[in-house]
């Protein structure tokens, strides 16, 4: 099973995305950039996994499953999922501003885990470069989204929760599944897709998921 998860699962706040979430704005205003990312880091750590983390982590009980996330918190390795994949990055993690790009193939070798700590102007790396987020900005490459499009291509079920399926390449992810491969879509208010595979469960991600598991005891 492969579950592609959003924003509605997870942890984020009201800010001019073009200020902080745009690589353009790192030359410009780093500081700001990791004051933002600071914030966020900090208030991680106040915030615990929802139901509906809990219940796609449980979903491991009976299935192979392979979380896709947008997000870029850590609330489905907490809730107790083992396979995932983050297609924009970690907030708990930094790196050097000049590691993890094409020539350095996107290695993660430099890439430092600092938990819920800040990271200022001035933090370098152990070669002496400004530390920045391992986050992926707009305007950067997207390095995981070969391994994401495996995962779907390989999905048995394919699950799509707490993403409204607007922000690409990971909006177009569902249509690398294979042919006759159900899809189900977890959101509140109604979407409009023209693939027939898609179920779509009327709900928010947390009752919506009790209800998809119910579907799956009842095939």
């Amino acid at each position: 099973m492969a579950v592609l998860t959003g924003a509605g699962v997870g942890l984020w706040e009201n800010y001019d995305v073009s200020e902080v979430c745009d690589i353009s704005a790192w030359p410009r205003n780093p500081g700001l950039m990791l004051r933002f990312y600071n914030e966020r880091r900090a208030q991680l750590a106040t915030v615990k996994p929802n139901a509906a983390h809990l219940a796609i982590a449980s979903m491991e009980e009976d299935y192979d499953v392979t979380v896709v996330t947008q997000n870029v918190d850590n609330l489905h390795e907490r809730a107790g999922s083992t396979k995932i994949i983050h297609l924009h990055g970690e907030l708990t993690k930094v790196r050097p501003e000049d590691s993890y790009n094409e020539n350095d193939g996107f290695s993660t070798s430099k890439v430092i885990d600092v938990g819920y700590e800040p990271v200022n102007l001035g933090d370098l790396s152990p070669d002496g470069v400004q530390l920045r987020p391992h986050i992926v900005w707009f305007g950067e490459a997207v390095p995981n989204i070969g391994r994401a499009i495996e995962a779907v291509e390989q999905a048995d079920i394919l699950l799509i929760v707490g993403t409204s399926l607007q922000v690409y390449p990971a909006a177009g992810l569902y249509a690398y599944a294979k042919a006759g491969t159900p899809i189900w879509l977890i959101d509140p208010k109604p979407v409009a897709l023209k693939d027939k595979r898609i179920q779509q469960i009327r709900d928010v991600a947390t009752s919506g998921m009790e209800s998809f598991k119910k579907i799956l005891k009842s095939r």
